[in-house]
Order: structure tokens, then sequence, then C-alpha cells
């Protein structure tokens, strides 16, 4: 008989646990603020914090008390909650800057090894946004290729992306799962200079969940990027990150251009 694996047990948030006080400041915050500066500076990544009735017990609040400060400290991304098993310290996430680079070149930027599996590669009839894009007559073909993105060996990204044939006539035949930007540059003379993104939050579907290890209706951060090399269409790809792992950071300021 196989040996079971034991369940990890959660740790303690505060030795001795820090009272909690009638006063101005409501519970529920300063019962957050225990529990950040626990998974802050006490607990690591992926440690289960105690349950909901050791914390009510502990601190002598009610479940609605806890699962306020439990709550606000999942939206801002310190916790998560996976069914069936609990609360856990959630990993960091990787923050990217949001400038035209290549998956590769931003995990690099960012102290995690990229690396990819590519699931499909084929030429098919793309949409007909796509084909507008790429000026295609009706039938016409673009290669299609989905690759899973990893960084530290972590799913991160799921990619779906249409390639101009024209333009790149044996993508199929060249390793991708290296950067398609260098190989783009390198092989054929074909940089990726500009582009246009559009961002937008969803929750992760039933294939999405699957591929990046999650839960359906995880959230996802898309990315729907229209590339070109010296004025011409080259790419036009839907990248789903995880919500749990992943951030983009903008800097403004007062002379960007605006619109009344």
């Amino acid at each position: 008989m196989a040996a079971r694996t034991a369940a990890p047990t959660s740790a303690s948030v505060a030795t001795p646990p820090r009272p909690l006080t009638e006063g101005a400041v409501p519970k529920h915050v300063q019962l957050r603020e225990v529990l950040l500066e626990a998974t802050t500076r006490q607990l690591a990544p992926d440690t289960p914090i105690p349950s909901e009735r050791e914390l009510m017990q502990t601190y002598r609040v009610s479940r609605a008390t806890v699962r306020r400060a439990i709550e606000a400290l999942i939206a801002e991304g310190l916790l998560q909650r996976v069914q069936g098993k609990g609360t856990f310290v959630a990993r960091p996430r990787v923050q990217s800057h949001l400038h035209l680079a290549s998956f590769s070149e931003d995990m690099q930027r960012r102290g995690k090894q990229p690396s990819t599996r590519v699931i499909r590669v084929e030429a098919a009839v793309p949409p007909p946004g796509v084909a507008a894009f790429f000026g295609l007559r009706d039938g016409e073909t673009a290669w299609h290729v989905e690759r899973l993105r990893l960084a530290a060996a972590e799913p991160m990204a799921f990619e779906s992306g249409w390639y101009d044939r024209g333009l790149l006539p044996d993508l199929d035949q060249h390793d991708l799962t290296r950067s398609l930007y260098a190989l783009f540059g390198e092989v054929y003379a074909l940089p990726i200079d500009t582009a246009d993104q559009t961002v937008w939050a969803q929750a992760a579907d039933a294939d999405l969940a699957h591929w990046l290890q999650v839960t359906p209706g995880a959230p996802m951060l898309s990315f729907d990027r229209a590339s070109r090399s010296a004025g011409r269409p080259l790419e036009r790809v839907l990248s789903h990150y995880r919500g749990d792992r992943y951030e983009i950071h903008v800097s403004l300021d007062s002379s960007m251009p605006h619109h009344p």
C-alpha cells in the first residue's frame, strides 16, 4: 500500500498573538495588518495560513471579521485560496513594465529563466480580423502558433499567435521554443519595431486553466498585440498571463500625449 502524503499544516501568524482592541481602527483592519506581517515577514510562499476557525479562536473575532481581512489580502495578491485545501501565502508576482519586448527578454529582465513548450504549428485560415490585418484574401492562410510560456519552469502565459506566411515562408522549420522576435530579426531580417497592444482582464476558461495549471475562473491578464516590421504586418498574437503571477507597471508623466 502506498504511503499517504501528509497535508501541509498551517503556520502560526504571530507569537504570541497580537491582541485586537476595540477602537477607531476596525478589527478586520487590525487582523489584516497581523496577516500582512505574517505573509511578508514570517511565512514562505505556498505556506498555508491558519484556518478561519483557528483565527476566530486565536483573536476572538467573528467569521465575518476573519473573512474581510483575508479577502483584502487576496485582492492585493498576497494570499491565494485553493479550493478544498485552504488559504496560502501567494508567490510574488512577476512585474513587467509595458515595453516592446519578447516574453524571453521580459522574463530575463526579471531574473526568471524563460522556457517554451510548442503546442501547435500549422498553416490555417485565420479569423477575419487577423486576415484583414495581414491583408489576406478569403481562404488564404497564415501560420498559427500556440505556445505555453514558462518562467522558472512554472506556467506563466499561453500564446495563440498568427504570422504572415509570405514574410516568414518556412517558419515551421525553425526552433520555435526560442524567442520569435530574435528569430525574426536574426534569420529573416525582420525585427519587430512597432506594435499596438490592448490589455484587459478576464477569467480563465477550461482550456486556459488546463494549460496554466489554475482553476477555471481564475483571473487572467490578456494582451492582444499587433506587431509590424518596417510597417509590414508580421504578428497578431493573443497572450493570456496568470493574474496571480504577473503584473504590469506603467509610468506616466505630464509630457505624454493626451486627448481632451
